[in-house]
């Protein structure tokens, strides 16, 4: 395994030896940010929905107004 640098100035990070990559440590943060991440995809799949249905009733109120004006 190799050896983990702590960066200057940030708790988190570490730099990686033998790669020199630098590496996030915060799980919580990474946490928080899946769980947005996921709430906001739900979110929009929610609105996409909506836009759907919407768009659905539109078309029958359509058909339905060309039907009654005929």
């Amino acid at each position: 395994m190799s050896k983990m640098i702590p960066v200057e100035g940030h708790k988190n990070l570490f730099r990686d030896e033998n790669t020199n990559a630098i590496v996030c440590q915060d799980t919580n943060g990474y946490q928080d940010y899946i769980a947005l991440r996921d709430k906001n995809k739900s979110k929009q799949e929610q609105m996409d929905d909506m836009k759907k249905e919407i768009e659905e009733l539109k078309s029958l109120l359509n058909n339905l107004a060309s039907k009654i004006t005929s």
